[in-house]
C-alpha cells in the first residue's frame, strides 16, 4: 500500500529527528521516492538541509572551545563537543580519501578522524596521544558518511585520560579505538 504524502512526511520528520545527519539521498532511498520529493517535503515541513542541521546542532550544543588544537585541524566536522566528556564528528568520504583502484577509504583517514576527535575532547592546552589500540571492522567506501563518537572513560594508573572512539556508517561500526591521552596537567 502506497503511503499518503502526509504519512510520508510524518515518517520523514521522525526519521530526521532520530538521525539528524542523514542525507537527502539516504532518505530518498529509504522512502522509495526521488531526492526532489524529499527536498520538497523538507521545505514544506520547514526542515533545513543537512549542512544547516549540522551547523544548528553545533551552535546549540557547543558551549566550550577546543583548547588542545585549532578546530580546523580536527579531521571531519565536529558537530558536538562537551570537553572531557563526549564529542561527535562527521567525515564524508570523498575521492581524496580513497584508493583510486577500489574506492576504499585509506585507514589513516579514519584513524585521523578518531585521534583528532580524542585530542579535541581534552580540556587542556596540551593533549597528545600516548598510546592507542584500534581495530577496523569493515572497509569504508567512497561516498559513505563516517560518524565518530568519542567519550572519556576515566584515567589510567599513570593519570592519562582514556578516550573511547567508535566510528559508524549508518548504524554499522566500522572503526573502534581506545586512546590514552597525555595532558599537560597530569
Amino acid at each position: 500500500m502506497k503511503k499518503t504524502k502526509k504519512m510520508r512526511q510524518e515518517e520523514l520528520k521522525n526519521k530526521i529527528d532520530q538521525t539528524p545527519f542523514i542525507t537527502d539521498e539516504e532518505l530518498a532511498k529509504s522512502f522509495g521516492v526521488s531526492i526532489q520529493t524529499i527536498r520538497l517535503d523538507r521545505m514544506e515541513l520547514g526542515i533545513p538541509e543537512l549542512r544547516e542541521r549540522i551547523k544548528s546542532v553545533a551552535t546549540h550544543e557547543w558551549n566550550e572551545t577546543v583548547k588542545a588544537l585549532p578546530i580546523e585541524e580536527v579531521i571531519g566536522e565536529v558537530v558536538d563537543l562537551e570537553l572531557d566528556d563526549r564529542a561527535l564528528s562527521i567525515l564524508d568520504i570523498r575521492p581524496e580519501h580513497v584508493f583510486s583502484r577500489n574506492h576504499i577509504a585509506r585507514g589513516h583517514h579514519l584513524f585521523a578522524q578518531a585521534n583528532s576527535l580524542a585530542v579535541a575532547l581534552i580540556d587542556d592546552d596540551i593533549a597528545l596521544t600516548a598510546r592507542s589500540t584500534i581495530h577496523f571492522s569493515r572497509p569504508v567506501k567512497l561516498g559513505e558518511r563516517v560518524v565518530a563518537k568519542a567519550s572519556v572513560k576515566g584515567e589510567d594508573e599513570k593519570g592519562r585520560t582514556i578516550v573511547s572512539v567508535h566510528s559508524f556508517v549508518e548504524n554499522e561500526e566500522v572503526f573502534g579505538g581506545t586512546f590514552e591521552m597525555y595532558r599537560s596537567h597530569q
